[in-house]
């Protein structure tokens, strides 16, 4: 069996350990021009909707009346059993 010396272990966790502050180096520098980008983004989706929404709009003083359609409302009858109860005092 080979074992594991101390050496390698070391080399392991040096490893780790500096990817580990890479990572939190390359997050503190690049994190909030990543973040910047995203939120921009995400806020030239909601202008976009912004503006199609305005757009659609009616112009002031038009009256529009939305009525529901009456739908028919199906019964099913093959839900189950009823079953009739009184209380009992």
């Amino acid at each position: 069996m080979n074992e594991a010396s101390f050496e390698g272990i070391l080399k392991t966790v040096l490893i780790i350990m500096l990817i580990y502050f890479a990572f939190k180096i390359f997050i503190k520098w690049f994190g909030p021009l990543i973040l910047k980008y995203f939120l921009k983004k995400i806020g030239s989706k909601f202008q976009q909707q912004f503006t199609q929404a305005q757009s659609s709009t009616k112009k002031e003083g038009d009256v529009v009346i939305d009525k529901k359609e009456k739908g028919k409302k199906k019964s099913n009858k093959n839900v189950g059993e009823y079953i009739d109860y009184e209380e009992i005092d």
